[in-house]
């Protein structure tokens, strides 16, 4: 633990935590003294990490089975942290997915589904319930997990690309409605990166996941949680208010040099 970092002692909430960018996340924020609020809907993974971050750090950590798409549950929830006087000082709005690789044609309406609830309204209902405990404190930081398919399209990305441009969208917007506050937002745009992202886009097709990351070498949720750490570490008077990365192979959402075979 790093008692000198200036995140110690701050408390970190955390959507998404039982995998990936979030589970990464929570072990990079307790390195540094943080304890955390984790979040997800998978209870055995979340009650897994908490159990080895509570013994290898020795902070605070809280695991919530909750589904961000569940808006009176997030209610619930974070009304419920706040009357335990747990305050926020870091809200990392990582929950989402990419269901899907088809042509806008022809789309699956309940992969759409998914996605619009999970990355666009999840992230606001949690936001929503959140933010006016840090305005009301005049202190807080909200970084919100995007994707470089936010700044840029790809082949059959759409849906998926338009709810990342929403994140792009909101961010900005919401660094706009905290002017005049100590509050910061952020966003960390990450580019191709080896999680279950890929797995859960393809419905648990492994072997087809594995070939998005062929040729080349992805950036890890460990990369990633690194960034958002950096992000929220950074002094108080200074806002980063975006932080894009890719793998060195890749050079925008689609264009990635991939060895080959033998090489």
């Amino acid at each position: 633990m790093n008692s000198n970092s200036r995140l110690n002692g701050k408390r970190v909430l955390i959507t998404g935590a039982s995998a990936g960018f979030g589970a990464a996340c929570a072990r990079a924020f307790a390195a540094q003294g943080a304890h955390l609020e984790l979040w997800a809907r998978r209870r055995e993974r979340l009650e897994a990490l908490r159990a080895e971050i509570v013994a290898e750090y020795k902070v605070d950590v809280n695991a919530t089975e909750i589904d961000v798409r569940d808006r009176p549950a997030v209610k619930a929830a974070v009304a419920a942290l706040y009357g335990a006087g747990r305050d926020v000082d870091v809200l990392v709005n990582n929950a989402g997915l990419a269901a899907g690789l088809d042509p806008i044609h022809e789309g699956d309406y309940d992969d759409w589904d998914a996605m619009i609830d999970t990355n666009i309204k999840g992230l606001l209902n949690v936001s929503r319930e959140v933010m006016p405990h840090m305005v009301k404190r005049n202190a807080g930081h909200v970084i919100n997990i995007g994707s470089v398919a936010g700044l840029m399209s790809y082949p059959r990305g759409n849906v998926y690309s338009a709810t990342k441009y929403a994140v792009r969208g909101l961010t900005e917007s919401m660094n706009i409605d905290m002017y005049g506050t100590k509050v910061r937002v952020s966003s960390v745009d990450p580019g191709a990166a080896d999680t279950e992202f890929s797995v859960v886009r393809f419905h648990g097709d492994q072997e087809r996941a594995d070939k998005v990351y062929d040729g080349f070498q992805p950036l890890t949720a460990e990369d990633v949680a690194d960034a958002v750490v950096y992000v929220a570490g950074a002094p108080e008077h200074v806002n980063v208010a975006k932080l894009v990365m890719m793998p060195t192979a890749q050079r925008n959402p689609y264009l990635i040099h991939r060895e080959t075979q033998g090489k």
